[in-house]
């Protein structure tokens, strides 16, 4: 085969056997004149594969592609992060050497939505609990694990991107009044769908149920911080599976801790890289809890998703070499 680039493709061991063959043997690729090199490792400063003379990078989120990173690549000339997020690529470094990184804008929205009802109904019927009771105590009784319906109760979407969107969806699914928070205001979808747009100070205090699908932005860091949410209505849930950083972990444990929050359902934690550096007593006040679930940045975490983020990294692949690249993120 005869290659004009080669594209190494970072800690590929999550993805399987049936994933590896699938970008190793991928046609179109090949079709391309791209080469493909799978590797086991995170791509990182501390992490740089011994063979560099890759020109294409696809990455994940736990690959942090800083300034260093990019530095010491010297042919690299695109990233392909196989996330809808990017704030683990420096792109102020990326774009210094012309290099475009694309992203998969859309993969997850149902993935990632039905996730956080999972939460939810965790949460909202006391499934972990109602589990021990039968696994660990063997006992099969009751009491204590009175739940609460969603029909009648009013959920909090902050942020209606596409996943946003599938929650409010899932929500009037399950009877549920919804109000919504975004700086950009979807009002076709708002008036077909049936909900306000709030601010957020409102939707804290009205909602009994909050989920947040925002990007991790600097205007989204800590958008939910304790100057705020003593706002929360008292008792409600909340459930994040977003990004860590958009609460203030400080504000958040004191809030369950007081009761102002009834529980939390965490897919991300603000401190998840020092976690996955296997530093566990990170957040072990928070995670310890009896009303908070926490899961490893799972939302995601489907087949059907796996193979439609592969997919759109290699479309973004190919239409880079094609010399119009797509999907591109700017800072």
């Amino acid at each position: 085969m005869n290659t004009n680039h080669k594209a190494a493709f970072f800690n590929f061991e999550k993805w399987g056997e049936e994933g590896k063959q699938y970008v190793a043997e991928n046609q179109a690729l090949r079709d391309a004149g791209v080469g493909v090199e799978i590797m086991s490792s995170v791509l990182g400063e501390n992490t740089l594969p011994a063979d560099k003379d890759f020109d294409i990078a696809a990455v994940f989120m736990d690959s942090p592609v800083n300034a260093k990173t990019i530095e010491a690549l010297p042919d690299l000339k695109f990233i392909a992060t196989m996330s809808t997020g990017f704030d683990h690529i420096d792109l102020a470094a990326a774009a210094a050497r012309g290099i475009p990184v694309s992203s998969v804008p859309a993969y997850g929205e149902n993935t990632v939505a039905e996730f956080a009802f999972a939460l939810i109904l965790a949460l909202s019927r006391k499934v972990r609990e109602s589990s021990a009771r039968v696994q660990v105590e063997h006992r099969f009784a009751t009491d204590g694990l009175c739940g609460f319906d969603l029909k009648g109760k009013t959920l909090g979407v902050i942020g209606t991107g596409r996943i946003g969107k599938h929650a409010i969806q899932i929500g009037k699914g399950f009877a549920m009044d919804i109000v919504a928070y975004d700086v950009f205001h979807d009002d076709a979808f708002a008036k077909e769908v049936g909900f306000p747009y709030l601010e957020l100070g409102d939707l804290l205090s009205r909602s009994d149920v909050i989920t947040i699908h925002a990007p991790y932005l600097p205007s989204t860091h800590h958008l939910i911080n304790s100057g705020n949410i003593g706002l929360v209505k008292k008792g409600a849930y909340i459930v994040n599976t977003a990004r860590g950083a958009i609460i203030e972990t400080a504000a958040l444990r004191t809030a369950l801790q007081s009761g102002q929050l009834g529980g939390a359902g965490l897919d991300v934690l603000e401190e998840e890289a020092s976690m996955k550096a296997g530093d566990v007593s990170v957040d072990a006040d928070l995670m310890s809890l009896p009303n908070v679930i926490v899961t490893p940045h799972n939302a995601f975490n489907t087949r059907e998703a796996y193979f439609r983020i592969l997919d759109t990294t290699i479309e973004n692949i190919i239409a880079f070499t094609k010399g119009s690249p797509t999907n591109i993120v700017r800072g």
